[in-house]
């Protein structure tokens, strides 16, 4: 049973659809979604390499209703501005199972106030909190240590092993936060390697980041990772299902 831990459901009339054909392909049982579309991917592209911020909103009403009907396969986060603050998302929160923060899109740093007043909630809720860390001050690895461990009841998700895909400095600092989870989509084979190596199997999780990425890609991987049958049944959807609080469900 192979769980993603990040994709995106993407504005436009073919999805859900797609994602969900897209992870029958790859073998995928169920995706944690965000919004995606929140930005043009050109604009995207250029935030990430030189910075600036945008106050689009993401459609997290579209993504929640599109995953009540999904049968349970789609799996919702709440996309959050931590500028806009957090009364969005606390009176929302009910209907989605973890939060998602963009310093990328929307130009934040995770110490500001806001940040830290989204993670309480969901501390609160039971939430994880994912978070792609940028070369940026006050978005790297470091900051995100520092939030994490000013923040210890809050599990943080390390997005893409680091926002170029070998932070592996980033999993050296993080390594001793046990409230910090490393997501593989986009890393390196060697980061991933290092992910379980330095935060051990049960603190790593796969993701895809559909549609950017096939996630028959990401399988490959995994597959490609050299993990015991443990390991990797923990990191293909075992972990996801504790740290979503899905394990219950049999059929997740």
């Amino acid at each position: 049973m192979i769980v993603d831990f990040h994709a995106r459901l993407s504005p436009g009339p073919g999805e859900p659809a797609a994602l969900l054909a897209a992870m029958d392909r790859a073998g995928i049982t169920a995706a944690a979604v965000s919004a995606g579309g929140v930005l043009g991917i050109d604009r995207l592209a250029r935030q990430l390499s030189v910075g600036g911020r945008s106050a689009a909103r993401a459609d997290n009403e579209g993504v929640r209703r599109a995953c009540l009907a999904s049968g349970g396969r789609l799996i919702p986060f709440f996309f959050a501005d931590p500028r806009r603050g957090p009364e969005e998302y606390r009176s929302a929160a009910a209907g989605f199972h973890g939060l998602e923060i963009s310093p990328a899109v929307h130009g934040f740093t995770l110490g500001e106030p806001g940040v830290a007043a989204l993670a309480r909630i969901a501390a609160d809720l039971g939430h994880p909190v994912y978070v792609v860390c940028l070369g940026r001050p006050g978005a790297r690895a470091e900051d995100l240590a520092a939030l994490a461990a000013s923040r210890p009841a809050t599990t943080f998700v390390f997005g893409h092993c680091g926002g170029n895909g070998l932070d592996t400095d980033g999993l050296h600092r993080l390594a001793p936060l046990p409230n910090v989870l490393a997501e593989t989509s986009g890393a390196y084979t060697l980061a991933a390697r290092l992910a379980v190596r330095r935060l051990g199997a049960s603190r790593v999780l796969f993701g895809t980041e559909y549609p950017l990425q096939d996630p028959r890609v990401e399988i490959a991987k995994l597959d490609a990772l050299g993990l015991t049958a443990a390991e990797r049944r923990a990191v293909s959807g075992g972990n996801a299902r504790r740290v979503l609080g899905l394990a219950a469900m049999s059929h997740v």
